[in-house]
C-alpha cells in the first residue's frame, strides 16, 4: 500500500473525477507516485484488462519509471517502446508492439507500455487500444515533432490522458501548439504550490548566491577550472554538486587541457561527466552508461562520499540524481529548464525526511536540518553571469516565493 501525502490524495481523486487533465506538481512532489496509484486504483476497481502508456522525454527517464512502477505494480505485462536497452520486452516494430496487445487482451492480463515521445508514434502506428496514457514532463509534448501523436491520444484515442508537469508551456500563437489548448490538454485538475510542500516537510527551499569571480586572463577551461574549485574551497555543504556546463566541448576541454580531476581527487571529490557526444566518464574512465547512473545512484546515497558531476542538458529533466546538495550552473537556462534545474537540488536529505516522518523533526526549522537548502550558484565575472542570476532569482521568486508555476510562452 502507497502511503500518499495530502497533495498526491487530492492529485489522485482529482484524476479519478476527470477523464483529462493537467496537473501541475514542482519537482520533488511525487508526481509518479501519482501516476502509479491510479493505475493501481484502475485495475483493482476496473474488472478487465487494461493498457496503461507511460510518456517520458528521454529513455533514460523511460527506463527509471519502468522501475519505479515495478516495485509497486505486480502481475502485468511490461513493453518498452524505444531504442534503448531494457530488462524486458523492448521495440519500436508496429507489428511487435500490435502483437504483444493482442497476447495481453488474449491472456486477460494489463499491459504497461513505457515510451518516449520520440517513438510515440509507433505506438499510433500500431493503432492499440489505450486506456490511459500519462505524459511525464509534458511540457516537451507541445514540441512540433510530437504534438501530432499527442493530440491524437488527448483527443480521441485513449479513454483517460493526464499531463503531468513542473514548468507548463503556454502559446500565444495559434500556429504552435501550447497546454493552454484545453481542447487537448484539458483544464488544470490539481496545481500544487511548492511553498505547501516546504510547510509540509517534503521538499527544502533553494538559495541562491551569485559568485563574483576574478577574470583570469587564461583560457577559458583555465578559468573554469578555478571557478569551480574556489567554490568547492569556499563553501560549506557542497558534498554532492552538480554543474550545468556551457557546451559538451567546456566539459571536455575542462577535464582533459586542465589539472581539474587530480585536483578535486585531491579534495577528496570523485568527478563524473556525462555527454551524448562524447559518453560517461568517472574520474577520467569511460564507463557505460548504466554503470555511470549505478555509480551516481550509490555515491548519492553515501553520506560519505564527495562528487562534483558535469553535464550540459541530459541530467536537467526528469532524472533523480540521489543526495545533491548543490548546482553551479555556468550557462543560461531557458525557464523551464532552470526550473528543472532547480528541482534537482531541493530533495530532502534522506535522514532529515525520516525524522520529519517520525516527528523528531518539525517541518521548516531549517536550522535543524542536516541539509536545510538547495544551493544554487551563478559564477559571475565582468558582465557574464548577471543576466543567469536574476533570471534564476526570479524563477525561485515565482516557484516558491509566490507559489506559482514557471510558465514559458511561446509568442511567435
Amino acid at each position: 500500500m502507497i502511503n500518499l501525502r495530502p497533495h498526491q490524495e487530492r492529485t489522485v481523486n482529482a484524476m479519478w473525477d476527470n477523464t483529462k487533465g493537467q496537473i501541475i506538481i514542482p519537482t520533488g512532489g511525487g508526481k509518479t507516485l501519482c501516476m502509479i496509484e491510479d493505475v493501481l486504483n484502475n485495475i483493482h476497481l476496473v474488472k478487465k484488462p487494461q493498457t496503461f502508456v507511460v510518456v517520458a522525454p528521454r529513455i533514460l527517464l523511460a527506463e527509471q519509471l519502468s522501475s519505479e512502477f515495478l516495485e509497486h505494480i505486480k502481475g502485468t505485462e511490461v513493453l518498452h517502446v524505444h531504442s534503448g536497452e531494457t530488462p524486458h520486452i523492448s521495440t519500436t516494430k508496429v507489428d511487435k508492439i500490435k502483437l504483444h496487445h493482442a497476447i495481453c487482451k488474449t491472456a486477460g492480463v494489463h499491459q504497461l507500455i513505457f515510451t518516449t515521445y520520440h517513438s510515440l508514434h509507433r505506438v499510433v502506428d500500431a493503432n492499440i487500444k489505450v486506456d490511459t496514457i500519462y505524459f511525464d514532463e509534458a511540457h516537451n509534448s507541445v514540441q512540433k515533432n510530437f504534438y501530432e501523436s499527442v493530440e491524437h491520444y488527448a483527443t480521441f484515442a485513449a479513454k483517460r490522458c493526464f499531463f503531468f508537469t513542473a514548468t507548463p508551456k503556454h502559446s500565444l500563437t495559434p500556429s504552435k501548439p501550447g497546454m493552454n489548448n484545453h481542447d487537448v490538454y484539458g483544464e488544470v485538475i490539481q496545481k500544487v504550490p511548492a511553498p505547501e510542500l516546504i510547510d509540509g516537510g517534503y521538499i527544502i527551499p533553494p538559495k541562491v548566491t551569485a559568485r563574483t569571480m576574478p577574470l583570469v586572463i587564461n583560457s577559458v577551461e583555465e578559468r573554469d577550472c578555478k571557478m569551480i574549485l574556489d567554490i568547492l574551497k569556499d563553501e560549506t555543504e557542497m558534498d554532492k554538486v552538480m554543474v550545468a556546463a556551457k557546451s559538451t566541448k567546456n566539459i571536455n576541454n575542462l577535464v582533459t587541457r586542465t589539472k581539474f580531476v587530480p585536483l578535486c581527487n585531491l579534495m577528496g571529490y570523485d568527478v563524473l561527466w556525462i555527454t551524448s557526444k562524447y559518453g560517461a566518464f568517472i574520474n577520467g574512465e569511460k564507463v557505460a552508461r548504466d554503470k555511470f547512473f549505478d555509480t551516481m545512484n550509490e555515491w548519492g546515497a553515501d553520506p560519505d562520499r564527495k562528487f562534483i558531476m558535469f553535464h550540459h542538458s541530459i541530467l536537467a529533466e526528469g532524472i533523480n540524481v540521489s543526495g545533491l546538495t548543490a548546482c553551479i550552473l555556468m550557462r543560461n537556462l531557458d525557464y523551464v529548464t532552470m526550473a528543472q534545474t532547480i528541482g534537482r537540488v531541493i530533495r530532502l536529505n534522506k535522514q532529515d525526511a525520516s525524522n520529519i516522518a517520525n516527528g523528531t523533526l518539525t517541518p521548516c526549522n531549517f536550522s535543524e536540518y542536516r541539509k536545510p537548502f538547495g544551493k544554487m550558484f551563478v559564477p559571475v565575472y565582468a558582465n557574464v553571469g548577471i543576466s543567469t542570476h536574476k533570471r534564476l532569482q526570479s524563477v525561485v521568486d515565482i516557484i516558491f516565493e509566490q507559489g506559482d508555476a514557471a510558465v514559458s510562452t511561446v509568442r511567435k
